[in-house]
């Protein structure tokens, strides 16, 4: 007996979640004439809306580039969405004798070494001297979650907030 109470706890739960979603949108509120439903039907089964294929080009960290003593989280937080094909720049000053300090780019595996800084499994995808002039480029091409980290000094630029992920999504027309 207590699983259909559950059953039907959860029923009424998934309703008012609909219900609620549904009456925060504007329209809804003003009434059933004023609702929109938008439908493209096709004689094709199962057929999905076309992505669009417009992109962004998106430049990390915006003016302030790639570098030490950025919080990159942040930055991804508030720039986000990233979509599908969107190009992420990496604009970052090679080694010289002026900057003893230089920056990589490095594509993590997963979480994981995300939260760690675990560079053992990293790609690099960008050496030191990939940074300059128009930048370094790295375009979200595959629907999968980006962990990106600097890996010099052994990680300790990643511990110090020079990462970020991203989930690219689909624009849909």
């Amino acid at each position: 007996m207590a699983s259909m109470d559950t059953l039907l706890l959860l029923q009424i739960t998934v309703i008012l979640a609909i219900f609620t979603v549904g009456s925060s949108n504007p329209n809804f509120q003003k009434g059933p004439q004023n609702w929109k439903f938008e439908f493209n039907y096709t004689n094709e089964p199962f057929r999905h809306p076309k992505p669009v294929q417009s992109s962004r080009r998106i430049i990390v960290g915006g003016s302030d580039n790639w570098h030490f003593g950025f919080n990159y989280t942040e930055w991804a937080r508030t720039n986000a969405p990233f979509f599908f094909n969107d190009t992420l720049v990496f604009k970052f000053d090679p080694p010289s004798d002026t900057n003893i300090h230089p920056h990589s780019v490095y594509l993590l595996p997963n979480l994981w070494s995300f939260l760690r800084c675990d560079l053992r499994w990293a790609k690099r995808v960008a050496n030191t001297s990939q940074g300059g002039g128009e930048g370094f480029e790295f375009v979200l091409n595959k629907w999968k979650p980006y962990y990106f980290a600097c890996g010099e000094s052994n990680g300790f630029h990643c511990q110090s907030g020079m990462k970020f992920f991203v989930m690219p999504s689909f624009r849909w027309y």
